[in-house]
């Protein structure tokens, strides 16, 4: 959630203490929550989401990034060769037994 809400009010291009003042909030609170030394109550999220001009729940999701991509495309890689291997293994197996 740090560094989402790190993100998100860089895309909006404020500073900690301009998002602080929007949300009726201290500086040093928002820059805690970014540290992922605090956590806000549903209350304060809301008032952050707000003044970010997002929804709160886009305070925890992963933005898109060219590590995340590549992440899910090595893991997809991984996963097809195993499959071709159980499958090639289960094809062989069933050859060999079939005799």
């Amino acid at each position: 959630m740090a560094n989402n809400l790190k993100a998100q009010r860089r895309k909006c291009g404020i500073s900690q203490s301009k998002l602080a003042e929007k949300a009726g909030i201290s500086t040093q609170y928002i820059a805690m929550i970014e540290l992922s030394r605090q956590f806000p109550t549903p209350e304060v999220l809301e008032k952050i989401a707000k003044a970010l001009g997002i929804k709160a729940y886009e305070l925890f999701s992963a933005p898109p990034s060219p590590e995340n991509a590549m992440e899910r495309l090595h893991k997809d890689i991984i996963k097809e060769i195993r499959h071709v291997i159980v499958e090639v293994l289960e094809n062989t197996l069933a050859d060999k037994y079939k005799n």
